[in-house]
């Protein structure tokens, strides 16, 4: 891996396969729907985003608003199997009623409706077919502790046989995100541990049998940042895939902090690529294999195609529920602009640390954000002519400033990186709310990004650009986002 992510912004918990010459990778969606993105590469460093596999909120079940931060889909599996593509994962809030499954012939769908396997209790399912073509589905449970593991059907959900628990780790916190992953003779059982900050690591076992018993690596976690000044930390959760030429490579989350100590990160746990060799039948990383480009995730939108981009998602609720394209954006149920916390909000990855995004407002009143979750946000609110900075961190609300809206201007977000000078304490970021005039920014509040952070706001999720009505219904002409 290099400091570059090959999914940057908030994209964690990275599953990845081949199917004939293409790679794909699924990763967590935690509140948002459509969930489960399910991007496509043929030469592992190049990406592009071409379905969700869990389209259905209702499948999803986050609560709205901010008590729905960080529910949803937790960790996915993504699996090509006999000609089928397989995903499986957890609905956090269904936990007890057992993890999802559901299968597709192509990445774009249609997905199948996911179908439940009763009695597994627990996060991070994986899915994988031993020799004989019995499916076992393997996940971190939560009573006893430890990686649990049953055949299934996986095409209804019935267990075929006895669950198990079939390793509980290295003794190390929270073993879990387990990958079954075999190789010639050896099945190889890939967990996280730690804790998915800056503890994480990734361990790994081995044993002749996908069932077991399981030999742990010597020196786990075989890969881990931990205690080093790599600018990429809390690696882990990782996933292997072997390559048509017969390498292999590994895909894993990381943070990338900015600001002064202990440090901030504010787009979330990105997805990140490392070689592996084999060495004594084990896997050793290479983490400077591949040459990862620098990716530009600049985008308009004009919104003339007739439907939403797949780009845009919403918190607890399908898009197309408040939303609608047709040579404008048409958003509705907006919150009453004395409420802070938002609720059917269009949702756009931020994927870098300096950028700008702008919004033209062609009717109503309306909200441009960036947030991290529903009471966590940072916008430019138009209320009846007037555009006003606000900044909402719960329980605190306020509006920091505020000036009439003239003819062509837009509603304006700034975010720039902070390099603290020595003995300098500084957040991640400078974040700038006002207007677009002409060719300038005319500031209305400039905001210390850290109250933005996951290590203030918490959650598992990363920043997204937001658009919202506001007393109902709003248009919108266009929506830039501009990486600098």
């Amino acid at each position: 891996m290099t400091d570059r992510p090959i999914l940057p912004g908030f994209h964690p918990d990275p599953s990845i396969c081949r199917a004939g010459e293409e790679y794909l990778i699924a990763t967590s969606t935690f509140e948002y729907a459509p969930g489960v993105p399910i991007h496509r590469s043929t030469d592992l460093v190049t990406w592009e985003l071409v379905g969700h596999a869990l389209p259905d909120a209702v499948v999803i079940n986050a609560a709205p608003g901010a008590e729905g931060a960080s529910q949803g889909i937790f960790a996915p599996t993504l699996r090509h199997h006999d000609g089928l593509l397989w995903m499986t994962t957890t609905s956090i809030r269904d936990v007890g009623a057992g993890q999802l499954i559901t299968h597709a012939e192509r990445p774009e769908g249609p997905w199948s409706a996911p179908i439940r396997v009763p009695g597994t209790v627990g996060i991070d399912p994986d899915l994988a077919w031993d020799d004989d073509g019995t499916c076992l589905l393997t996940w971190r449970g939560f009573a006893p502790p430890g990686i649990h593991q049953v055949p299934i059907d996986p095409r209804t959900g019935e267990r075929l046989g006895e669950e198990g628990v079939v390793w509980q780790g290295t003794g190390l916190a929270d073993t879990e995100g387990p990958h079954l992953i075999r190789r010639g003779d050896w099945w190889y059982l890939i967990v996280a541990e730690g804790g998915t900050h800056l503890g994480h690591g990734v361990s790994v076992a081995r044993s002749r049998s996908p069932r077991g018993p399981f030999e742990a690596h010597p020196s786990n976690p075989f890969f881990s940042h931990r205690s080093t000044p790599h600018p990429v930390q809390a690696v882990g959760h990782a996933d292997l895939v072997e390559l048509a030429d017969g390498s292999w490579a590994m895909v894993h989350l990381g943070i990338r902090q900015t600001g002064s100590h202990p440090g901030f990160h504010v787009l979330g746990r990105e997805t990140f690529l490392a070689g592996v060799e084999w060495v004594d039948d084990w896997p050793v990383i290479v983490e400077d294999r591949f040459d990862v480009p620098m990716r530009d995730g600049s985008f308009r939108d004009d919104f003339e195609a007739g439907a939403l981009d797949p780009r845009w998602v919403a918190p607890s609720t399908a898009p197309d529920m408040f939303a609608s394209a047709d040579g404008v954006l048409l958003l509705e149920d907006g919150r009453e602009p004395g409420v802070a916390e938002q609720g059917s909000v269009l949702c756009a990855r931020v994927t870098a640390w300096d950028w700008d995004a702008h919004a033209r407002v062609a009717h109503g009143d309306a909200c441009l954000s960036v947030r991290i979750d529903a009471s966590h946000w940072y916008g430019v609110e138009l209320v009846g002519g007037i555009a006003r900075a606000r900044a909402v961190s719960a329980p605190f609300d306020q509006v920091l400033g505020e000036v009439a809206l003239a003819p062509g201007d837009a509603l304006a977000i700034r975010a720039r990186a902070v390099v603290p000078a020595l003995g300098e304490s500084a957040g991640p970021d400078k974040v700038s709310l006002g207007v677009r005039r002409g060719d300038g920014l005319l500031e209305l509040a400039t905001l210390d990004g850290r109250y933005l952070a996951t290590e203030l706001a918490g959650g598992f999720t990363g920043r997204m650009i937001g658009l919202e009505a506001l007393s109902g219904a709003a248009s919108i002409e266009w929506v830039s986002y501009q990486e600098v």
